[in-house]
């Protein structure tokens, strides 16, 4: 292409751009209502934008861009006794710069330019959005997720440090991360599962926040509405599922030779709950209405507790509880061994079977132990931890429950020892 006809193909995209912003803005435009702007002076802008960076450089863009400031500022001005709002004027100048960028970087400005007409376009949606379905509980957990990530974590330095030298405030603070992220998913599938699909996917999208609380919950339903059972038992023996693949997230995010370790339990677990939970989900989304999950008020049935999508002080307690069970762990292995940290690991397991995992594949990292001596530790935490889920089914449920979730907790669990201690066949020749 030579340069008169690549001249010729970044103004035909800049006059896109306009044109396709401009007839967004027009489309938007009331009869009764005035605009600075409409499809021609978009047009218009976005070529004189073009014809700017490549008659005169960044100098003239700057210039006209001050020029269409200058004009915006004027049109305010001679309207002053009316808001007219500013989204078409930023729009305006947006089509002016984007149109520069399309002589210099065409194809970032077409994306760019399809955004902004997104954008625009989208405002009802956006608006019904934010003021409707977004909680300012939900907003404000958002920008905390944003700032954990986009803030805090490009300033921790990237170095272990401390005692027995396995801190690595980095990595740490980029497993509490994905431990945040993997909360929120499991809220945003609770809010759009909600009562509509049952309390089976809701327990499913519930154990990626905590398994341990959501067979609480499913357990204390049972109680106040006994007509949810099934699908209470579905919700509980889903969380097994949701928690292999939690465990398979966060071990990927803080060691993938500890994940390659663990790969034959973890899948075998999760194989296990899948094959367990898969009729009890499909005996409670058939359940007919009168077992329906959602009853009517004069059952006394109380909602299953959602938390947070983000909690600061339950990231926080969770850094804190890492870094302990690290320090903890790395101190009993090397002053007593490796089976005294196994037993470290095993207690620990009991509050937070995460946390363990974590410290446990965050020490591999460091070079403190092998992968595959991480493996009985993790298993020793998620041994005690189903073993709290277990007194959990039996002391808080009623009516069956714990008889129906518990074969299933220690069938995950037996399945991911048996992955572990069988020996694989080797293949053949």
């Amino acid at each position: 292409m030579n340069q008169e006809a690549l001249i010729l193909f970044n103004l035909a995209e800049a006059l896109g751009i306009g044109l396709l912003i401009g007839a967004e803005r027009e489309q938007r435009m009331s009869p009764d209502v005035k605009s600075l702007a409409g499809i021609r002076t978009f047009a218009i802008t976005a070529l004189l934008g073009a014809v700017a960076q490549q008659a005169g450089g960044v100098i003239l863009l700057a210039t006209v861009i001050i020029s269409v400031m200058l004009l915006v500022g004027l049109a305010y001005w001679r309207d002053k006794s009316e808001h007219i709002g500013l989204t078409t004027e930023v729009a305006l100048v947006m089509t002016v710069l984007l149109g520069g960028l399309s002589v210099t970087h065409p194809v970032v400005a077409a994306g760019t330019g399809v955004v902004v007409a997104v954008l625009l376009a989208s405002r009802a949606y956006l608006r019904g959005f934010v003021r409707s379905v977004m909680t300012e509980q939900e907003l404000r957990d958002g920008l905390l997720l944003a700032a954990a990530t986009l803030v805090v974590l490009p300033i921790l330095p990237n170095r272990t440090f401390g005692p027995y030298g396995v801190l690595n405030p980095y990595l740490m603070w980029s497993v509490v991360i994905m431990v945040m992220v993997i909360a929120a998913a499991g809220y945003v599938a609770v809010r759009l599962c909600g009562a509509q699909h049952g309390l089976a996917l809701t327990g499913f999208a519930s154990g990626f926040v905590s398994s341990t609380a959501t067979i609480r919950d499913m357990a204390r339903r049972t109680r106040s509405a006994p007509a949810q059972m099934r699908g209470a038992v579905a919700g509980a023996c889903l969380s097994s599922l949701s928690t292999a693949v939690t465990m398979s997230m966060v071990l990927a995010a803080a060691s993938v030779a500890t994940l390659n370790a663990m790969a034959l339990p973890l899948l075998a677990g999760g194989l296990a709950a899948v094959l367990y939970a898969a009729p009890w989900t499909i005996t409670a989304l058939r359940a007919p209405p009168a077992c329906a999950e959602n009853p009517p008020p004069d059952q006394g049935a109380t909602p299953v507790v959602q938390p947070r999508a983000i909690s600061l002080t339950g990231a926080l307690a969770f850094s804190a509880a890492l870094a302990g069970i690290m320090l903890a762990s790395t101190a009993v292995q090397q002053e007593f061994g490796l089976n005294a940290m196994i037993a470290a690991a095993a207690l620990a397991g009991i509050v937070n079977t995460q946390s363990a995992a974590i410290s446990v594949a965050l020490m591999v990292g460091a070079g403190q132990i092998a992968p595959q001596e991480a493996v009985l530790p993790i298993l020793a935490a998620i041994s005690t931890n189903t073993g709290a889920r277990v007194v959990l089914a039996v002391t808080l449920g009623r009516g069956g429950f714990a008889g129906r979730v518990v074969p299933g907790l220690i069938l995950g669990l037996a399945a991911a020892w048996a992955a572990f201690l069988l020996p694989v066949p080797a293949a053949l020749p």
